[in-house]
């Protein structure tokens, strides 16, 4: 039996680099980095160095880089930081899609109870925002779009400087979930007008724990964490040094790497949607080019999609049913239903997600064995019964 991690998307393996980079901080740089003796101050100097690492690797300034726990504390500070202004102007209506991260859901859920108005853009079947419909959803009083740049589930990727030069145009701040996306696409902040952008490191071979909030110059940020004056102020609490300078390691090692990586992922991604789609009754879910590198999203018409994860293990296979955020719920993936699939059919989805870590004699390992799964779940199924014999139209 072999052991393949095809799951990616909810985290990756650290990297040499990362790990290279970590263990000497860790035991040489450990003073906080707001005292003001000599080993306080070395610990500043490689806090700022990780800052502008970050800051070259996204086209963006040192100064527009505020270290987080990560993207879901990003994406939260900077939404509440857009509708906070907005308040303030009597501008309270902002617009997302309805396949965002929870981590965006959850926020904009919550502003909803304290009277904004939010408009959620259909994704259509392919996962993918339509740029003319959201410019239209843009009114007078529209402070904020945000739109996650690839998503974390299907893979699909949108259309960013589309959408960014439609904000500029209509002067109206755009924020872009991009954790999926940062070390595995080719981001200019600058030149894609995007205003603030949420990433985390444990998505590109670095550590868990951390991450960092793009805001340009100029954007007023409100506080989420209150307590002392590090992060300008922006961010209060002890800077995770050691990690920060993992995940600039990561990132800048990840990025050198960038085309050779893309190549050999989408390679085996392509080899693997050709695998699978043989099997009856099989759906890729999200765009067929538009998507990320390593992303592979499939249902499957009458199974249940926890029975396969849980058979897939016993082979040594480890893969996901969505977002590993959600996991512990019984309800089917809200992104699924987004591109308007069934409940029946949202449930038997399957998402393998790979990395330049994995090889292609895993892809065909996989290929090999999700047949027999797929077909062994099926003959058990009464929903398959009835589908085999005409009582229930296939939907797939």
């Amino acid at each position: 039996m072999m052991n393949v991690y095809f799951d990616n998307a909810a985290t990756t393996a650290m990297s040499p680099a990362a790990l290279d980079a970590m263990i000497p901080a860790l035991q040489e740089t450990y003073a906080n980095a707001s005292s003001l003796h000599t080993v306080g101050q070395l610990a500043k100097e490689k806090l700022e160095q990780a800052r502008a690492d970050i800051a070259a690797c996204l086209g963006a300034q040192p100064a527009e880089i505020i270290f987080t726990s990560g993207g879901s504390e990003a994406d939260n500070q900077a939404i509440v930081s857009a509708a906070r202004w907005g308040a303030k102007r009597k501008k309270k209506h902002i617009v997302s899609t309805a396949f965002e991260h929870h981590a965006v859901l959850h926020t904009l859920q919550k502003l909803e109870k304290e009277g904004f108005e939010v408009t959620y853009l259909d994704v259509h079947e392919d996962g993918m925002v339509r740029p003319d419909e959201l410019e239209a959803a843009i009114r007078p009083d529209t402070c904020l779009v945000t739109v996650m740049y690839a998503n974390n589930e299907i893979g699909s990727i949108q259309p960013i400087a589309e959408i960014g030069a439609i904000c500029k145009e209509k002067k109206v701040y755009f924020h872009t979930d991009a954790v999926q996306a940062v070390g595995h696409l080719d981001i200019n902040v600058k030149e894609q007008n995007i205003d603030m952008l949420s990433l985390s490191a444990h998505k590109f071979h670095g550590p868990k724990g951390v991450g960092c909030l793009y805001a340009r110059c100029g954007i007023i940020l409100s506080n989420i964490i209150e307590g002392g004056a590090q992060e300008r102020g922006k961010r209060a609490g002890t800077e995770n040094i050691p990690a920060i300078i993992g995940m600039a390691a990561a990132l800048k090692d990840v990025l050198a790497k960038r085309e050779e990586n893309e190549a050999k992922v989408s390679a085996m991604r392509d080899r693997l949607i050709e695998g699978i789609s043989v099997i009856p009754h099989s759906r890729l879910n999200g765009h067929p080019t538009k998507r990320l590198p390593g992303n592979v999203s499939f249902c499957f018409e009458g199974i249940e999609g926890e029975s396969l994860l849980l058979l897939l293990d016993m082979k040594g296979i480890a893969a996901s049913s969505g977002s590993a955020c959600t996991s512990g719920s019984l309800d089917p993936s809200h992104v699924l239903l987004a591109i308007g699939l069934p409940h029946e059919v949202a449930h038997g989805s399957l998402r393998l997600t790979l990395s330049e870590y994995n090889t292609m004699e895993e892809v065909e390992y996989v290929i090999k064995e999700l047949p027999g799964i797929v077909e062994y779940l099926r003959n058990m199924s009464p929903v398959w019964e009835k589908l085999e014999k005409g009582e229930q139209e296939h939907v797939i």
